[in-house]
């Protein structure tokens, strides 16, 4: 099975992706960007991909909620990834107050801005936070550090001069599995604790979101995540990710999608799913 990931090496997508998928037949297929590994499943590159799509602290990544549904694609299970922020240093014994300048992507240099403004250093962005960290180590500045994993760390023999340097330390991101099978993304199994659906209102109204979420309060169903996003048809129109809580063989799940789509509305079921904790 060849399985797309976010790259560069070092990368805290890669360290999830081989956390996650544990299977010896596994072939990896290394991607520049997010919209990359998306469109590498959407064309058959790839048979399945991982991507990030919510982190803790920076929220929604737009960019893969409107990739999933450019290349058609379906979500066959959820993966929640603990992140940690470690200051990567080139030789073993440097102190903090010799940094002067921390490298990182700039997500990750937004997750540790209380730590920068408290060390009081400068930031510099490089592409990804494992590109800083491969910098950091052919520079060989002492000054100078990165923020990036400990994977990282281990591929281009760095040290780690302070780890769980986030702002939160309960900072996760939410990953997701997609393929373009969409029988395996529905595939009744009764482990599947969640059910992501696209609703896309029948017409603009006032209230139109309010109307769709009282289907699921009526029916005694938790949404674990809401997310509009624009149709990119017409100015001010909007269809609803809605992730709730329950697999598609739950009966009040296929009721919600049955009262819904009553209602005029229409219903695409993106994957039923399981989650699981790294």
């Amino acid at each position: 099975m060849r399985v797309a990931y976010l790259g560069p090496q070092g990368s805290f997508s890669e360290e999830a992706a081989y956390k996650y998928f544990t299977n010896d037949n596994v072939e990896w297929y290394m991607c520049d960007s997010i919209i990359e590994v998306l469109e590498a499943v959407g064309e058959n590159k790839a048979e399945t991909g991982i991507v990030p799509i919510e982190n803790t602290i920076e929220g929604t990544i737009n960019i893969t909620a409107d990739g999933l549904l450019r290349n058609q694609l379906y979500i066959e299970a959820e993966i929640i990834f603990p992140v940690s922020m470690n200051l990567l240093v080139v030789e073993e014994g440097i102190q903090l107050h010799e940094i002067r300048e921390v490298w990182s992507i700039y997500p990750v240099l937004a997750q540790c801005k209380e730590f920068i403004r408290k060390a009081k250093v400068k930031s510099k962005q490089f592409d990804s936070s494992s590109a800083a960290a491969l910098a950091v180590k052919e520079y060989g500045r002492r000054e100078v550090a990165a923020i990036s994993s400990e994977s990282a760390a281990k591929l281009f023999n760095l040290h780690i001069a302070k780890g769980n340097i986030q702002d939160n330390l309960e900072n996760h991101t939410r990953f997701v599995v997609v393929s373009k099978d969409y029988e395996n993304s529905k595939q009744w199994n009764n482990k599947n604790n969640k059910t992501m659906l696209l609703v896309s209102p029948n017409k603009e109204h006032s209230g139109v979101l309010s109307s769709i979420l009282n289907v699921f309060t009526a029916l005694s169903i938790n949404l674990t995540w809401i997310e509009s996003r624009p149709t990119k048809k017409k100015l001010g129109t909007y269809h609803f990710f809605i992730e709730a809580e329950g697999g598609l063989h739950e009966n009040k799940i296929s009721k919600a999608i049955t009262i819904l789509e009553a209602f005029g509305h229409e219903v695409h079921v993106l994957g039923t799913y399981h989650t699981t904790h790294l």
